[in-house]
C-alpha cells in the first residue's frame, strides 16, 4: 500500500510542479528569459532556483513513481512524514502560483531591483507575508525532503533556508531604495517570510 501512496504523491507532484511553471508563462510572459543583474551570488542563487524547478522538482516526483523502497524500519512514520510533506509542498505549489499571478508583470528575478514601472504589491499573498515566492520555495523544498525521506533533498531545503536568508536582504534594499517609505511602512506591518513570526 505504501508504494501505491508514493506513486500517488509523485503523479500529484508532476500535476502540482506544472501549475507553477504554467502560471509563471502566462503571468509573467516568461519562463526561461528571465536574467539576474547582480553579480556571482545573484547568478548562483538564480541557477540554484532554476535548477531546483526544472530538475530537482520532477526528479522528487519520479523517485516517488519508481522507487519500491520506504523506511522498512519505521513505515508508520514513513507514511506520516509522506503525508506532511506532500500538504506542505502542494501549499507551496499553490502559494507560488498565486504569488506569480499577483505579480503579474511586476515580477523579478530574486535580488534584481523593481523596475521603474513596477508598482509595488501588497496585496493577495503579499498582505500575509513579504515574500511569499520565497515562503513557497522553501516550503516546497522541505516537502520534497519529507516526500522522498532523502538526505539529499534535505539538504537541498537547508541550502534554500540559507540562501533566501541572505538574499531577502539584498532584495530588500532595492525595494527600499525604488519605493522609500512606502515599503519602509510595509515592512512594519507585513513579516518576511513566515506570518506573525519572521
Amino acid at each position: 500500500m505504501e508504494v501505491l501512496d508514493r506513486r500517488i504523491f509523485g503523479i500529484l507532484i508532476l500535476l502540482l510542479w506544472t501549475l507553477p511553471v504554467f502560471v509563471k508563462r502566462l503571468a509573467t510572459g516568461s519562463l526561461l528569459g528571465d536574467r539576474p543583474h547582480g553579480g556571482v551570488w545573484i547568478w548562483f542563487v538564480h541557477i540554484f532556483n532554476f535548477s531546483f524547478l526544472l530538475v530537482a522538482n520532477p526528479l522528487a516526483a519520479m523517485l516517488l513513481i519508481f522507487s519500491r523502497t520506504l523506511a522498512n524500519h519505521a513505515p508508520g512514520l514513513s507514511a506520516a512524514l509522506g503525508a506532511a510533506g506532500m500538504l506542505v509542498s502542494a501549499a507551496g505549489y499553490l502559494l507560488m502560483a498565486w504569488a506569480l499571478v499577483v505579480l503579474r508583470r511586476n515580477y523579478q528575478v530574486g535580488g534584481n531591483p523593481p523596475r521603474t514601472s513596477d508598482e509595488l504589491v501588497t496585496r493577495g499573498p503579499y498582505r500575509l507575508v513579504r515574500h511569499p515566492m520565497y515562503t513557497a520555495a522553501v516550503c516546497i523544498s522541505l516537502g520534497l525532503a519529507c516526500l522522498t525521506q532523502s538526505l539529499a533533498y534535505f539538504c537541498v531545503f537547508c541550502i534554500y533556508v540559507v540562501l533566501v536568508l541572505l538574499l531577502i536582504p539584498v532584495e530588500e534594499r532595492g525595494l527600499q531604495k525604488v519605493y522609500g517609505e512606502r515599503y519602509a511602512a510595509y515592512q512594519k506591518t507585513v513579516k518576511r517570510v513566515v506570518p506573525s513570526v519572521y
